[in-house]
């Protein structure tokens, strides 16, 4: 599925693979997102939840059902106290600590647990997939803390935390009901629902596995790639301010050195820089660009490449049955396992954090030469726009704003998940992937890069603006881009309400308008449907053509 389809219509769950863009898209559309249960899917679970009760009724020996959990698991459950022992789970595994996480995480997780566990692997009841979705489509959400899991035994305290709220099995739950937080007790009854007693294993196979660092690790990849998506425009606008030359991205350069990445970057940018033009390409005079500009499809191309990787790694984890055991209903046989470790989203999200690192550290890079009139080709110092103005300095402060931001991605670039404490739980969970905490760092690191995006952004149009009083004697920063570029250029000027044209550029006196209004306003436009998404949707839609397929040897970016 395209990252941009229809996010509000309707898909089944019944088990089968969903995509990065449906489980984003679920978790932003509050109310009905459209999630129905498939029809086989009952019998389907409790062929799983009938192989559970012959191993309790004959009392053998299965892992957290008829034993203690984890390093307790010489611990014997006798049969009568198996659902019990499920109940205590959830009990004690309200250990949750520090802030509420975004519910759009929540919303996810709960999207995610319930799809995995309709595969049938887990000995769950329909009825708990049923609940789950009946939360989602009630816009009700229960409360999770960001600080609780160490991604061993999967997310075990968050999901007990929504384990808790749709059973009503315990009295600790909170859930929010739209924007009211309610207990767990007063959530069911709003929405008409009974508490639901756990059978044995229905507790274990609630909590133990990698959904809800997946489902982090999914909205944090759908966001990742609108960033890159618009850091590309944001840079080939800024190439268009700097003259830059478009000998570095043709073809012939990047035959010789075919990273399907840095061919598809190439190819995309000198789409993105000379197509449909209806002007001459003015470019500098030397020989040749500064390194941020020449370089940009190397640099950018190895970027790419892993933003593909780990989508496909998230999207291959989150599809994953990961709890412990597991049901093989054909042959009647539980398997002790450890699929609930987290270490491929560790990883992806260890990188992910680093190619935003590395994705601003190149915008910053082109910043600073826009500002510094002895690399930028003779634009304005700090592109001021009134230069009659002495007083005028431009976006010195914004440049300040964008500094302020950089060291702190370059900080969560650092990775997490080789840091694993080997003590955890009687020695149990001796190792760890810390999904969860690489997870979480990761969507603060997109959040951060959000605001940077907004702060290029502004940099990107008020130098097309100088550039093009400097050509052609007004600020029409349009008449330096081609089609594809246009509509990214106008939508951020209507985001910051400000009005396109030939009398000013987007910053004249420095006084006119308020730059934090803008920031936050260009903000919004990035994190929900808008104009400035729109723009970069053939970005997008290249970038999934292009490494979806399993070769790539034909990649050339056009949109």
């Amino acid at each position: 599925m395209s990252i941009a389809a229809n996010h509000s219509s309707t898909f089944t769950i019944n088990g089968d693979p969903l995509s990065v863009a449906q489980v984003a898209g679920a978790s932003r559309h509050l109310g009905t997102a459209g999630i129905v249960p498939g029809d086989d899917l009952n019998q389907r679970m409790q062929l799983s939840v009938d192989l559970v009760a012959e191993a309790v009724a004959r009392n053998e020996t299965v892992y957290g059902i008829t034993t203690g959990f984890g390093g307790m698991v010489g611990v014997s459950v006798e049969p009568d106290e198996a659902a019990a022992s499920q109940r205590n789970l959830l009990a004690f595994l309200s250990t949750g600590a520090g802030a509420t996480i975004d519910r759009r995480h929540t919303r996810a997780a709960m999207l995610l647990r319930a799809n995995v566990l309709a595969q049938g692997c887990s000995g769950v009841r329909f009825e708990l997939v049923r609940r789950l979705i009946q939360f989602i489509e009630a816009n009700a959400t229960p409360v999770v803390r960001e600080l609780g899991s160490i991604g061993a035994s999967g997310d075990l305290v968050p999901l007990a935390a929504i384990a808790r709220a749709i059973t009503g099995q315990t009295g600790f739950a909170k859930v929010q009901l739209d924007d009211r937080i309610v207990d767990g007790a007063t959530a069911l009854k709003e929405l008409g629902l009974q508490p639901l007693e756990l059978l044995p294993k229905e507790g274990l196979a609630l909590v133990n596995g990698t959904s809800f660092s997946s489902a982090i690790a999914a909205n944090c990849v759908y966001e990742s790639r609108h960033l890159m998506a618009l850091a590309m425009a944001a840079q080939a606008m800024m190439m268009r301010a700097l003259l830059v030359q478009t000998e570095p991205f043709e073809d012939f350069v990047h035959q010789k050195k075919a990273h399907p990445g840095q061919k598809w970057t190439a190819a995309m940018m000198l789409c993105l820089l000379r197509e449909g033009r209806t002007v001459p390409h003015e470019h500098s005079s030397d020989v040749q660009d500064r390194y941020s500009l020449r370089c940009l499809p190397q640099y950018m191309g190895s970027i790419v490449e892993g933003l593909a990787r780990i989508t496909e790694v998230v999207e291959t984890e989150m599809n994953s049955v990961s709890d412990n055991p597991l049901i093989d209903v054909e042959h009647k046989r539980f398997y002790q396992s450890g699929n609930f470790l987290g270490q491929y989203v560790g990883l992806a999200m260890d990188d992910l954090r680093k190619f935003i690192g590395l994705m601003a550290k190149h915008l910053d890079v082109q910043i600073a030469t826009l500002v510094s009139p002895e690399f930028s080709g003779g634009l304005p110092a700090s592109l001021r726009g009134n230069s009659e103005v002495p007083y005028n300095m431009g976006l010195k402060g914004l440049q300040i704003t964008g500094n302020s931001i950089m060291p702190m991605l370059t900080w969560y670039a650092n990775p997490i998940v080789d840091h694993f404490p080997t003590h955890a739980e009687q020695f149990n969970q001796n190792i760890n992937g810390l999904s969860w905490g690489s997870a979480n760092l990761a969507w603060k690191s997109v959040e951060l890069f959000q605001h940077y995006m907004a702060v290029a952004m502004i940099f990107s149009v008020q130098s097309l603006d100088l550039r093009a009083h400097l050509l052609q004697g007004h600020y029409d920063g349009r008449t330096l881009l081609g089609p594809l570029l246009i509509p990214l250029y106008d939508a951020i000027h209507v985001a910051a309400e400000r009005h396109p044209g030939e009398a000013r550029p987007f910053v004249f006196d420095d006084g006119d308008h308020s730059l934090e209004v803008a920031l936050q306003s260009l903000v919004q436009a990035i994190q929900q449907p808008s104009a400035v998404v729109a723009a970069i949707e053939p970005i997008l839609d290249s970038f999934d053509q292009c490494f979806t397929r399993a070769e790539h040897s034909d990649v050339d970016g056009t949109p």
